[in-house]
């Protein structure tokens, strides 16, 4: 359905000889490699911005995923270990419009930080339950990868790390499969914990 209709604005772009002048087309679509590649070459911008609020960040993030994604671990923890994941990425895209109070310097995180991330935690997952001498994951080294390497990567400013790696403290380690005791992200007017396993 989308093809085809990217399709055919393609097709009635290009019979556009003479626009008006006061002529504008404005678009906005969620990320999709199946755009038309002659609109955005004829195009004065191209932006791309992450969605407003917390709930729609995530809901971005998930858009993204495909199920060869869950099906390349199939351990239990995996699904809300990206679910966590999602949630990191999206409160620290979120720290960016407070400005200097978010982040002392502007960091651009993108979708392959994201990915990067979860292909690690599968790949540790998927290591950690083949050996047999491994009970608990290394969430350190899955805290000092993603914090340090993947997304800190980009990160200049001392201060802008601690804040990243307190958020992987408070949001990545075995608590958040305790049974006895529910993990949750925040308590405020809404309640953020990790979804069941339909995520």
């Amino acid at each position: 359905m989308l093809v085809s209709w990217l399709k055919t604005l393609e097709r009635i772009y290009e019979a556009i000889t003479k626009p008006d002048k006061a002529f504008r087309l404005w678009l906005t679509t969620a990320p999709t490699d199946k755009f038309p590649l002659g609109i955005l070459q004829k195009s004065l911008k191209v932006v791309t911005e992450p969605p407003d609020g917390l709930g729609q960040n995530i809901k971005n993030t998930y858009s993204r995923l495909t199920e060869d994604v869950f099906e390349g671990c199939l351990q239990h923890q995996f699904r809300p270990m990206v679910y966590v994941l999602s949630f990191f990425h999206a409160v620290i895209q979120e720290r960016k419009k407070f400005g200097k109070i978010g982040w002392n310097v502007t960091y651009d995180f993108t979708a392959s930080d994201y990915e990067i991330s979860y292909k690690l935690i599968s790949m540790y997952l998927n290591k950690a339950m083949d050996s047999a001498e491994e009970e608990e994951l290394p969430w350190d080294t899955l805290r000092y990868l993603i914090g340090e390497a993947m997304y800190g990567g980009r990160v200049t400013d001392d201060c802008d790390r601690r804040v990243m790696s307190s958020y992987l403290l408070e949001y990545m380690g075995g608590f958040i499969f305790d049974s006895n005791q529910r993990f949750f992200f925040a308590k405020t007017d809404f309640e953020y914990i990790i979804p069941g396993d339909d995520i």
